[in-house]
């Protein structure tokens, strides 16, 4: 909790290289914060701290009056060639602790493509990420976590509305849902968010996190 007209959550995008964690990142915040951009290598090679703050009229009063939400975002990178899963854990685990150890963190978002199926190899990266997860947040990390599905816009186009994507979904995408208590969003990523279509996003979040009664996830300052 910020000032007393302000709300901040803290939030860490996860996944793997080209899920699109940047894009995700820059429409919670309603900027570009992050480098954003079509590539074959990773675009995101170290962690980065995005924030911006908005007012969601009716979302959050206190004491009669509107307050201000803050959003924080880390984006970080995914294991890639020349960065390992070991090194993506400590590296992202020091950022958390650099950035939200005295507020804590109030939900990691696992950041999964809608418009490419959970394939063997699909399947076996978002098991790393999962895997990850656990390792950053301990047994209680599915209380922690939400999963972002982006590209939804083109699984659309395929004839993949939300109901009938989730029907077909593959049996680790549905465990992984039911582990996280069916906490998700679908995000488009061609268009342009509206400002109706961000506070819509972020009245999920903010309903996610009030599912866990407002606890956040303590983080401490690495040793040296």
């Amino acid at each position: 909790m910020a000032g007393s007209n302000e709300m901040t959550i803290n939030l860490v995008v996860l996944g793997r290289t080209q899920s699109g964690k940047s894009a995700a990142g820059n429409r919670l915040l309603g900027s570009s914060d992050f480098e954003n951009y079509r590539s074959l290598r990773s675009v995101t090679t170290c962690c980065s701290l995005g924030r911006s703050c908005c007012c969601i009229l009716g979302i959050i009063r206190r004491n009669g009056s509107e307050l201000a939400l803050c959003i924080r975002v880390l984006d970080t990178p995914g294991p890639h060639s020349s960065l390992s899963k070991e090194q993506v854990r400590d590296t992202v685990s020091s950022a958390l602790a650099q950035h939200f150890r005295e507020e804590g963190l109030h939900l990691a978002l696992l950041v999964l493509r809608a418009d490419l199926p959970l394939c063997k190899d699909e399947s076996y990266h978002t098991i790393q990420i999962c895997i990850l997860l656990q390792e950053l947040l301990g047994p209680t990390w599915n209380d922690f976590t939400a999963v972002l599905l982006t590209h939804a816009d083109k699984a659309e186009e395929a004839g993949f509305r939300e109901e009938a994507y989730l029907h077909s979904a593959s049996s680790t995408l549905l465990s992984l849902l039911s582990s996280v208590q069916h906490k998700y969003i679908c995000l488009d990523n061609q268009k342009s968010i509206t400002k109706e279509e961000r506070a819509t996003v972020l009245r999920k979040l903010l309903n996610f996190i009030k599912q866990i009664n407002y606890q956040v996830f303590p983080l401490k300052q690495n040793k040296a």
